[in-house]
């Protein structure tokens, strides 16, 4: 089962040369998850050759330009592509209200449905769920309403043992039932323990999104573990009184966060584009959190 992120824009605020505006691409077994949508998305992901009609879910943090503006145009795009399928679309409640005042003047009417599913920013919502995967919101703090959001695997079943089926032969409601963890009952009464039929499943995976937002420990215990985090980092050490008047994090902050969480790798990115020199990005965020990757446009990584 395949699991992968792909970064198709790293810069905040404002888009440069080399970096476009934020959003990321999830793949979840062939299934695609768009998260923020930054003014010049669909560009992006022509570029780095994605599905682009594959996507049908996306996911909007918050409602500042730099993570939205892309999705006017990419909706336009699905319609002219003939789309049919339903889209869904995971924002804050006004973001209906933004949308519909743009298709009142830009598009007459869409060729498929678009299906609104509205969160608060407070808590920690579940918002989509299917049999393998499901997508919770992190609150983030900001300037506005905004959240991050964890994609995770859920728990997959036990593996059961070849040369047990072939010694005890069970049913298929039998073989159900031992993937799910029972014992099995023989025919003469006898109890054959699940650990001594089944292999421990591959472990769940999880991403972690967490962008725009100051430094809170408040997310640490929903992120907790996630194979993969990717934290804002917008401003480099010299500049922490600079990332809490705009309610932002520095690089040594998104380390912490990372270093507390315990996760296995973390991504930064959403750079201001004040600073020239991008490798002190990777410089301070590596001194506290070894294993650190700077986010790229185009960069893919799989978790696994």
């Amino acid at each position: 089962m395949s699991f992968s992120v792909t970064i198709l824009g790293s810069s905040s605020a404002l888009p440069t040369s080399k970096r476009n505006l934020t959003a990321h691409l999830v793949n979840h077994d062939e299934r695609f998850f768009l998260t923020d949508c930054g003014e010049g998305t669909q560009m992006q992901l022509r570029r780095f050759k994605q599905k682009i009609g594959r996507i049908n879910h996306i996911f909007i943090s918050h409602l500042h330009g730099d993570h939205v503006f892309g999705l006017f145009g990419l909706l336009s795009t699905f319609s002219m592509m003939g789309r049919k399928s339903e889209l869904h679309i995971y924002a804050n409640p006004q973001i209906k209200e933004i949308l519909d005042s743009h298709f009142i003047y830009f598009q007459d009417n869409l060729n498929y449905q678009i299906n609104y599913h509205f969160f608060g920013a407070k808590k920690p919502q579940l918002i989509y769920e299917d049999s393998k995967f499901e997508v919770s919101t992190i609150p983030l703090k900001h300037r506005i309403p905004c959240v991050g959001f964890l994609f995770k695997e859920k728990p997959k079943q036990r593996n059961i043992r070849k040369e047990c089926v072939e010694l005890y032969k069970p049913g298929i409601k039998d073989i159900i039932n031992i993937k799910n963890g029972a014992d099995f009952i023989t025919e003469d009464g006898k109890i054959i323990p699940n650990d001594k039929l089944t292999l421990a499943p591959p472990s769940s995976k999880s991403y972690a999104y967490c962008t725009d937002t100051q430094y809170t420990e408040s997310i640490v215990p929903l992120i907790k573990d996630a194979d993969l985090l990717f934290h804002e980092a917008t401003f480099l050490k010299e500049d922490s009184k600079l990332a809490k008047t705009t309610y932002h994090s520095t690089t040594i902050q998104a380390a912490k966060i990372a270093q507390l969480a315990n996760v296995k790798k973390l991504i930064i990115g959403h750079f201001s584009s004040r600073y020239k020199n991008d490798e002190q990005f990777l410089k301070e965020t590596s001194s506290i959190f070894q294993n650190t990757v700077m986010a790229e446009d185009g960069l893919e990584i799989t978790i696994n």
